[in-house]
Formats: C-alpha cells, sequence, structure tokens
C-alpha cells in the first residue's frame, strides 16, 4: 500500500515517529527482574531486519515466535505488535492474540491470521481489521522497529471479540503478571531508486568530427 508513495514524503516525515516509548511495553510494569519473559523467533535475531517475507512486500505472513518464563500463575497469554517508528502520535498496531493459553509457548508462521478452532482469538489492528498486518513502512522513512511484545496475564474480565489496543493497554495495567519483547526492522528505501539498478549518470559525447563547446570567455 505505502510502497506507492514518493520517497520524498518518507524524508520528510524521517523525524516524525512514534517511539519506543510510546508502546504498550514501555507503559506496562514489571518489565525487568524476574517478571520479564524471554521472546525470540527462528525468522530474525534481536534488532536485526525481518525477512521481506513477513512485510507487505513479501508473502505477507506473521513470524513465527517463541517465549519462556511464563509464571505458574498466569491464566493466559496475550501478544501485541507495534511500529515504534511510525510517522502517528501513537505506536501502529500490527497484531493482537489475546487469550493464548499459559502452557502455549509458541506461534508458528502465519498463526496470527489463523486462531480460529482455539480459545485464542486475534485482535483488532490499527487498519481497523483483525489478524496480521504486514511491515509497510513509508519509502525513505528510514528502519522502522517493529516490536513483538508478549505479556502473561493473571485472571481477570474476558476480553471482547476483537479487543483493540486501549483495551489491551487497560487490561494489562491491571492483569499483566510479566513481559518481553522482540525487536524486528524493516526500512523501504526511496522509492525513486530502484535498488536492483545502480544510479547512473550520462554524458553527452561529441560526434567525431563535430567541434567541441567553446570555453566561456
Amino acid at each position: 500500500m505505502l510502497e506507492k508513495l514518493p520517497g520524498m514524503l518518507g524524508h520528510a516525515l524521517r523525524h516524525q515517529r512514534a517511539g519506543l516509548d510510546q508502546t504498550v511495553f514501555h507503559h506496562t510494569p514489571l518489565r525487568t527482574g524476574q517478571a520479564a519473559l524471554e521472546v525470540g523467533s527462528l525468522a530474525f535475531a534481536d534488532h536485526a531486519p525481518m525477512p521481506a517475507r513477513y512485510t507487505a512486500d513479501g508473502e505477507g505472513l506473521s513470524p513465527p515466535l517463541h517465549w519462556h518464563g511464563v509464571p505458574p500463575n498466569a491464566s493466559s497469554v496475550l501478544l501485541i505488535v507495534e511500529d515504534a517508528d511510525a510517522p502517528t502520535p501513537h505506536p501502529l498496531v500490527h497484531g493482537i492474540v489475546v487469550d493464548l493459553p499459559p502452557d502455549q509457548t509458541a506461534l508458528a508462521e502465519g498463526a496470527f491470521d489463523h486462531t480460529e478452532g482455539s480459545e485464542a482469538h486475534a485482535g483488532r489492528h490499527s487498519f481497523l481489521g483483525s489478524g496480521w498486518l504486514p511491515p509497510d513502512p513509508p519509502p525513505g522513512h528510514g528502519t522502522h522497529r517493529y516490536v513483538f511484545q508478549v505479556f502473561a496475564l493473571g485472571p481477570g474480565e474476558p476480553f471482547s471479540e476483537t479487543p483493540g489496543r486501549d483495551e489491551v493497554l487497560a487490561a494489562l495495567q491491571e492483569r499483566a503478571l510479566a513481559s518481553g519483547c522482540l525487536i524486528g526492522t524493516y526500512e523501504r528505501p526511496d522509492g525513486s531508486i530502484r535498488s536492483d539498478e545502480p544510479a547512473t549518470a550520462t554524458a553527452t559525447v561529441p560526434a567525431a568530427g563535430s567541434a567541441a563547446p567553446l570555453a566561456p570567455q
């Protein structure tokens, strides 16, 4: 969708970013020490680029994830993915999954869009749909950080059918027992220059036998 935006717009918005401090992870207590979860992926390392397969430039699948350290008193696990570098006041939500069983320690590739038939269900992303919203940063805007946040929750009020960010944040304030995050990056370069073609400069060469242009006096 955003790949067709002119690169000059991405450059103009380059310093407009929501910020990591605006993510749900940084608005929820219990981020360190005994309340920390380990979160990882077989597809990319922490703070490393995500393969295009998981973005709007590829198949658009949600990446595989795994986590460890859920407390024994947890009643469920919740995931939320946000773009900390979206040129918006708050991070863009790319996916929410709630009510995962506390003994589940992984999500397979593409699982954000296939929660039917399980206790878990997908929430609402920033484009008002459910499931996985593939990363789609503006060309020329620079590197975007996609924050995969995992929370262990205690018992509480059930979530609505498709909870959004505000509902998730309110539940975490009351029920969060542990949390952890993994950051994957993705960048879409200036679309005015094709990445598979080097930029070249052309020069006009005088035809054989023609006079060279006079130098200015």
